[in-house]
C-alpha cells in the first residue's frame, strides 16, 4: 500500500461538521414549521382508480374535480396512461363512490371504475405511529448490532451518521412539500440500511488497520481505511443511483416519492459514511485499548 496516495478526508473534518449541523438544523426547522406533507396512507381519505379507453387527460380531470369542490385531489397516472389514480383527503367513507360516479357521468362511456377504497383517519394514524416505531426499532437494533460487532464508540458514530441522513432526507421532503406516504417510509428504512452498510465497510477496515498499524495515528488510519474502501463505496453508490434515476424518470408518479427519497438518502449516506462517521471516531478519541475485548475473571474456588 502506498501511503502517499492516501486522501486526507479528515483535513476538513470541522468544516464538514459545521455543514452537517447546519443541514440538520435547517431540516429540523422545516419539520417544525412546515411539517411533513403526509399522504393519504397516514391522514386517511378516498382512493379511486379509473380506466380509460384512451390516454387520460389528467388536466381535464383535475379541472372537473376543482369545479366540484375537490381542488385538493391528487390525480396521477397509475401504470399505463389509460389508468388514473385519484386521491382525496376526507373522512367521508362515501366520497370515493361519489367522485367515481361524477367522473363516469362527466366522461360518459370512456371510463370505467376499477377500484374505490377508503382509509379512515384512525387507520392512517395507526400506520403513522407504527411506521415511526419501526424506524426507532431499526435504529435500536443497529446500535446493538454495531456495539456487539465492533465497540460502543463505533455504534454511536454509526447512529449519529444515520440520524443525520434520515433527518436531512425528511427535511428535504418537508421543505419542498413532497407527499410522504408508506412508500417513502419504506425508502427511509432502506436508506438506513444502505448508509449503515457503507459505514460498516469503512469501520471494519479501520478496526483491521488499527491492529496492523500500531505506530500510526488514528486520523491517518481512518484516512487510509476510507481511501482503501473508496472505490467500492463509489462504485456501489454510482450503480445504485443509476437504477434510482431510471425509477425516478420512468417508474411513474406512484413511486416517484420512493425514488426521490432513495436518491437523497444514497447521496447523503455516501457523504456521511466518508466524512462524518470516521470523523466522529476521532472526536470520541477511539484508541486501540477500546478494541480489546474485556476479560472475564475466573472465579477462584477458595474452599479447603
Amino acid at each position: 500500500m502506498n501511503i502517499r496516495k492516501t486522501i486526507n478526508f479528515l483535513r476538513l473534518r470541522k468544516f464538514f461538521y459545521v455543514v452537517a449541523v447546519a443541514l440538520m438544523l435547517a431540516s429540523v426547522g422545516s419539520l417544525a414549521v412546515k411539517q411533513l406533507n403526509l399522504g393519504l396512507d397516514f391522514t386517511g381519505g378516498a382512493l379511486v382508480e379509473l380506466n380509460y379507453s384512451e390516454a387520460a387527460d389528467l388536466e381535464a380531470i383535475r379541472a372537473t374535480l376543482r369545479e366540484n369542490g375537490w381542488g385538493d385531489a391528487v390525480v396521477q397516472n397509475f401504470g399505463a396512461s389509460t389508468d388514473v389514480l385519484i386521491r382525496l383527503p376526507s373522512d367521508d367513507p362515501n366520497l370515493g363512490n361519489q367522485v367515481a360516479q361524477m367522473i363516469k357521468t362527466t366522461d360518459g362511456s370512456d371510463v370505467s371504475v376499477k377500484r374505490v377504497e377508503f382509509i379512515g383517519p384512525q387507520v392512517g394514524e395507526e400506520l403513522r405511529d407504527q411506521g415511526g416505531l419501526g424506524m426507532l426499532v431499526a435504529i435500536a437494533g443497529i446500535l446493538l448490532y454495531v456495539s456487539l460487532r465492533f465497540q460502543m464508540k463505533f455504534a454511536v458514530a454509526a447512529i449519529l451518521a444515520l440520524v443525520h441522513d434520515v433527518i436531512f432526507t425528511l427535511g428535504v421532503f418537508s421543505y419542498f412539500g413532497i407527499s410522504f406516504d408508506l412508500t417513502v417510509l419504506a425508502a427511509i428504512l432502506a436508506v438506513i440500511g444502505y448508509s449503515l452498510n457503507d459505514t460498516i465497510v469503512v469501520f471494519d477496515r479501520v478496526r483491521e488497520n488499527m491492529r496492523l498499524m500500531r505506530q500510526t495515528e488514528l486520523t491517518e488510519i481512518i484516512n487510509i481505511s476510507t481511501t482503501q474502501t473508496l472505490g467500492r463505496t463509489m462504485a456501489t453508490s454510482f450503480s445504485t443511483i443509476l437504477v434510482l434515476l431510471a425509477l425516478f424518470w420512468f417508474g411513474g408518479e406512484n413511486i416517484h416519492g420512493f425514488a426521490t427519497a432513495l436518491l437523497i438518502g444514497v447521496g447523503v449516506g455516501t457523504y456521511s459514511s466518508i466524512y462524518i462517521a470516521g470523523g466522529l471516531l476521532v472526536t470520541m478519541k477511539l484508541t486501540r485499548d477500546d478494541l480489546i475485548p474485556p476479560q472475564v475473571e475466573e472465579a477462584v474456588d477458595d474452599r479447603p
